[in-house]
């Protein structure tokens, strides 16, 4: 098998054919976190860096593919989704009543997880999902009601930094979510740290999303049951010491 990822989708694929004993070659851009290639490799796939960007990463495992004749496991299919969507039921069981869910959106499997369980449970929650100004292609997708792609994308949120969605991805999320919020660099830095001070948490960009959107919404949000999607703490103690002290002087004035 192969498929190419920034980073968790590839640790799930590798960790899966590790256990059932089958090969895989993960490909990823050469800015990658290193902690991330280590934790793929780890596991046992064969990792291949290639391309400035997630999207050139996935047209170099397309070709491979062709040459070697793998499996393709394309970042959105509907087993990924089943598999993901597990949280989504554990959640969603458990925590009742939730007005609003926010999650972040990459390649969509998180948010439709949501929106598939969410509808086969007969919920009214609402789903937000949770994009990063660097790559806005799912909100201005959303907001014109067709595909709108992006020449690349530019963001510390490794897992939302996503330029061409899939058509079948971003139909069930036009279907199924309530709206999409862009939030800035900042904001996520400011909800990283918020994240590590309030609940000792390490987040990753991509972890912080759900939580920068619902602090962008939080007049709007006041006395509702509102839900968080937090998943992803793969980034490394460099960048995450970064961003903080690029944020902590100002955090106190976002409060």
């Amino acid at each position: 098998m192969i498929s190419a990822t920034r980073g968790n989708h590839g640790q799930s694929l590798s960790f899966a054919g590790s256990r059932a004993g089958l090969p895989i070659t993960i490909v990823v851009p050469e800015n990658n976190s290193a902690d991330q290639n280590r934790a793929i490799a780890a596991f046992g796939a064969e990792l291949v860096v290639h391309g400035k960007d997630f999207q050139a990463a996935r047209i170099h495992s397309l070709e491979l593919q062709e040459q070697c004749g793998y499996l393709p496991i394309p970042p959105f299919m509907k087993e990924l989704v089943l598999g993901v969507a597990t949280y989504a039921y554990e959640f969603l069981a458990t925590v009742k009543d939730l007005d609003t869910i926010y999650v972040a959106v990459g390649m969509g499997s998180g948010i439709c997880g949501l929106i598939q369980t969410r509808d086969l449970l007969g919920l009214k929650t609402k789903i937000v999902g949770v994009v990063a100004e660097g790559a806005p292609t799912f909100d201005l997708s959303f907001a014109a009601g067709k595909i709108i792609n992006t020449d690349g994308a530019n963001t510390i949120a490794d897992g939302v930094a996503t330029s061409e969605p899939m058509q079948q991805a971003f139909d069930m999320i036009l279907k199924g979510a309530d709206r999409i919020v862009t939030v800035s660099e900042d904001e996520i830095k400011s909800a990283m740290y918020r994240y590590y001070l309030a609940t000792h948490n390490l987040a990753e960009g991509a972890g912080a999303v759900p939580l920068a959107g619902l602090v962008k919404e939080r007049a709007s949000m006041q006395g509702k049951k509102v839900g968080l999607i937090l998943s992803g703490g793969n980034i490394d103690y460099p960048r995450f010491s970064r961003y903080v002290e690029d944020i902590k002087d100002s955090f106190k004035l976002m409060l």
